[in-house]
């Protein structure tokens, strides 16, 4: 397969994926988006993952080919029924596995040092990154969260930025959006990372709250300048509104019984994660009943939502072979949706375009009020609502307070949902993100630094400062806690009982260095003191 081929099917390939396909393959993007190794190397792929050659499955689909996968796989077909073939001895000529970086800080380095230390260390450039491998190239550099996530995730960055704008790195704040601005206009949507199997779907829509983030510093001319990819993003998460019949869903759009208009999370492909192959065939294996490619599209989607995985996506609460997140109207991204909206209504306010505003203003409206009328628990806070059963999911979460960050929520209902966190999630460590302990990283014991800050700004926001101070300054002693014991911010920590420290369960081992955590570390410690 020549490298125009390949770049030609990667083309159809988005353009299946609900993508932008461009037909100019010389476009300075083009080049670095390939399908994904699972679609290049096929059998070879399959092999490899199967036969675990690396403990991780992230880490061949990270790895650099030596040649093009054409070749790759040519050579890979002469030879793998030759006597004597070794699989790994393969791999291991023609693929350069991924080298992480360590950050072990010098001896006796302050939390803040240490942080104002990292910032370089996890800063990444990929102009010249290798036309077969599969990191998307991007123009500016980026900050990665750390340890094996070695690529820009979406909405791990509004919390990284956090600290960088804190720190004075305005100029790491404004690339990052320049980025993200360049891969909506390129794929169509920011993917879930800067990687080629990323981008078959995004994250928690975020951009907006960077642009506001941005704009704070620098002026209202930066809701001028982003505004086109802000609206192009909406359309992206929109597609299909006005087509979907009540009581249905298409793509990321849910359109509800009384013909309200509610998003979900949904990728593109039904097919194992490249990233997590193996643990996908084995969890659509487990669960005989159902169709495995709507299993494998459900673990996507749950990717997608940034808490892969937790109970709020399971159908009985504690197995994964139960998940259904595409039947899931979610509260957290219908509040980062309301935000968009009134957002693009800003934007469109200062370009003077009064049938935007007016569009986008009665947008938000809506959204608002199906907000409080689908994701209003009648226990009295915020939660997910399952649009297939047409019931509410009754399990209170850390989620439940993103009306209160974006604000979405009626005053009444803030002071009620604030009074469930303060009696059921708040523990010693901070705010715990749901009440189950299922094995999964998204549910108790563990608390994460994004969900702290959503937790934080939405209580100050509705005036429940008390409380948000209160969570506030556990996880900021725990945070330290950890560090003064193991020289290292984490990616989780756990919240519940008498000791904090590192969280666990999910797919992979505690990862430090760590982008998000630092971030809003460093707000902690401005907001409350070293």
């Amino acid at each position: 397969m020549s490298v125009f081929m390949l770049f030609a099917f990667a083309a159809a390939y988005f353009c299946t994926a609900g993508c932008v396909a461009h037909a100019d393959v010389t476009h300075p993007a083009a080049a670095s988006i390939l399908p994904p190794p699972s679609r290049l190397y096929g059998d070879l792929f399959v092999a490899v993952q199967t036969a675990q050659i690396y403990p991780d499955q992230k880490t061949f689909v990270d790895a650099m080919p030596d040649t093009d996968p054409a070749t790759i796989i040519k050579l890979y077909a002469q030879q793998k029924n030759q006597p004597g073939f070794s699989l790994k001895r393969f791999v291991d000529t023609h693929f350069a596995p991924p080298v992480d970086r360590p950050v072990t800080p010098p001896p006796n380095q302050g939390l803040r040092a240490h942080i104002d230390w990292l910032w370089p260390r996890l800063t990444r450039t990929s102009v010249d990154a290798s036309r077969y491998g599969s990191l998307i190239a991007l123009p500016k550099p980026y900050v990665v969260p750390g340890g094996r996530f070695r690529e820009g995730y979406y909405w791990d960055t509004y919390f990284t930025m956090l600290g960088l704008q804190e720190a004075g790195h305005e100029d790491l704040v404004d690339d990052m959006l320049d980025n993200f601005a360049f891969l909506i206009d390129t794929i169509g949507h920011v993917p879930n990372g800067n990687r080629t199997y990323y981008a078959s779907r995004s994250q928690p829509p975020f951009f907006a709250y960077m642009v506001t983030l941005a704009a704070r510093v620098e002026g209202d001319k930066v809701y001028q300048k982003y505004l086109p990819a802000l609206r192009r993003e909406y359309a992206y998460w929109m597609e299909g509104e006005r087509t979907t019949p009540r009581g249905g869903a298409a793509g990321h759009v849910v359109a509800m019984r009384d013909g309200a208009i509610l998003n979900r999370y949904w990728d593109a492909s039904d097919t194992p994660r490249d990233e997590s192959y193996l643990e996908d065939v084995r969890t659509a294996k487990a669960a005989p009943d159902r169709p495995a490619p709507q299993v494998w599209r459900d673990l996507r989607a749950g990717a997608e939502s940034g808490w892969d995985f937790s109970s709020r996506w399971l159908g009985d609460g504690k197995t994964l072979t139960t998940i259904r997140t595409t039947s899931i109207v979610p509260v957290d991204l219908n509040s980062l949706m309301f935000n968009l909206e009134t957002t693009i209504a800003k934007g469109c306010a200062l370009t003077r375009d009064a049938a935007c505003v007016a569009d986008f203003r009665a947008r938000a409206q809506r959204r608002a009020a199906a907000i409080n009328h689908y994701l209003w628990n009648r226990h009295g806070y915020y939660g997910d609502y399952d649009w297939q059963l047409d019931k509410p999911r009754d399990d209170l979460t850390a989620a439940a307070l993103y009306p209160l960050f974006a604000g979405a929520a009626t005053p009444g209902r803030a002071k009620e949902t604030a009074r469930h966190v303060r009696d059921t999630l708040l523990q010693a460590g901070g705010l715990a993100t749901t009440t189950l302990t299922t094995g999964q990283q998204w549910d108790a014991p563990n608390g994460w630094a994004p969900l702290h800050w959503i937790a934080i700004e939405g209580l100050d926001r509705y005036g429940e400062t008390a409380l948000a101070n209160e969570i506030g300054t556990r996880f900021l002693a725990g945070v330290k806690h950890v560090y003064a014991t193991a020289g290292k911010l984490v990616e989780k920590y756990v919240v519940e009982g008498s000791g904090a420290g590192g969280g666990g369960g999910g797919e992979y081992p505690l990862q430090d260095g760590f982008g998000w955590t630092n971030g809003v570390t460093l707000k902690l410690l401005d907001r409350y003191g070293d």
